[in-house]
């Protein structure tokens, strides 16, 4: 009999908290937009921060709150985009599609201190060796693949020549290899340009061309000849303004060393020789 009511006293307990919790649900429910989860289901999903929010959540609070832009998050596809600006009731304008590129094709071409480095596969690491990383040039790729570990989208991989290559059609332009990069020589650039230049070297022309193989040495023929006016050399390396460039050419058959490189005559970021 005891145990008869002890079962019906927890019976009746627990109905009693049971109902207790269930109107405190609803008395101290917490009102969420439903156009959340909406948003959440437009991203991506890769919370690569790209966006300046802590990942997909925070991007989508912020569109949510009118805080960021529809077009916030730099991996959305341009159906992503328009998903997101219908549910926000918005109209969506068409962004430029940008792409990383690094400024780099030494790799192997490049003079090195020593045969070889052994230790973590790490650039933070190897730049610790032999005072400025193992490669004769300090502005150089160093190959180690930082950058592949930290890009989400299997997007930037260390090519042939050992240095860090982006697959321009996987690349959402989160830029997390540029912030991985100890060298800082991984750059947004618009997908759409023809002419790239591979190269961050700053040394004087005589010493940059000891160093590497396939460097900017400086010399001006770029700047001189391009009829828009894109190129300009400063602190010994040329730079192009891809709101000038035109894509005419004249730079990549002016350029002694052959390293201005036209993608979309070659297929490839690389320098031809």
């Amino acid at each position: 009999m005891n145990i008869f009511y002890a079962v019906l006293t927890l019976g009746v307990l627990s109905a009693v908290f049971g109902l207790i919790l269930a109107v405190a649900s609803k008395v101290f429910e917490v009102k969420t937009d439903p156009r959340l989860d909406l948003l959440l289901d437009c991203l991506p999903g890769a919370n690569c921060g790209g966006c300046g929010y802590a990942g997909c959540a925070g991007c989508a609070a912020a569109i949510l709150e009118k805080k960021a832009p529809v077009n916030a998050c730099p991996s959305c596809t341009g159906q992503q985009t328009s998903r997101i600006a219908a549910v926000m009731g918005v109209e969506v304008k068409a962004l430029e599609r940008r792409v990383a590129f690094v400024r780099c094709s030494g790799g192997d071409r490049a003079g090195r201190k020593f045969e070889r480095y052994v230790g973590l596969e790490d650039c933070v690491a190897a730049m610790k060796v032999a005072g400025n990383g193992t490669l004769q040039c300090s502005y150089g790729c160093l190959g180690c693949g930082t950058c592949t570990a930290a890009c989400k989208f299997d997007a930037i991989h260390i090519n042939a020549n050992g240095v860090a290559e982006v697959d321009r059609e996987k690349c959402t332009c989160c830029m997390q290899c540029a912030a991985a990069c100890p060298r800082k020589i991984i750059v947004s650039m618009p997908y759409a340009v023809g002419v790239v230049m591979p190269c961050a070297n700053h040394e004087k022309g005589a010493i940059a061309k000891a160093h590497c193989s396939v460097s900017c040495i400086g010399c001006r023929l770029c700047e001189k000849n391009c009829p828009a006016g894109a190129i300009t050399v400063n602190n010994n390396v040329a730079r192009i303004d891809y709101d000038k460039c035109t894509s005419c050419g004249t730079c990549v058959a002016k350029c002694p060393r052959k390293l201005l490189t036209d993608i979309n005559a070659t297929g490839k970021v690389e320098p031809v020789a």
